[in-house]
């Protein structure tokens, strides 16, 4: 799997657990400490986000980091 695709899977996977809780961008940033144009970035698979940046997603979301990697 390449970088790009990695990306795109992270980006599509956190989208969709978010759009499944019906959190906004703005709140769910807001709960993972990051920016909403961070997280608009990430989602867009335009930004790289760092792991303790993933997992603070996750714990946001309350999911499994292995949900976000899933293909």
């Amino acid at each position: 799997m390449q970088k790009e695709e990695i990306l795109q899977t992270v980006a599509d996977n956190i989208r969709i657990e978010r759009l499944k809780k019906k959190i906004s961008q703005e709140k769910l940033a807001e709960m993972a400490g990051i920016t909403q144009k961070y997280l608009n970035l990430i989602e867009n698979a335009k930004a790289n986000p760092s792991i303790a940046i993933v997992i603070s997603l996750c714990m946001a979301l309350k999911i499994d980091l292995n949900s976000i990697y899933k293909i």
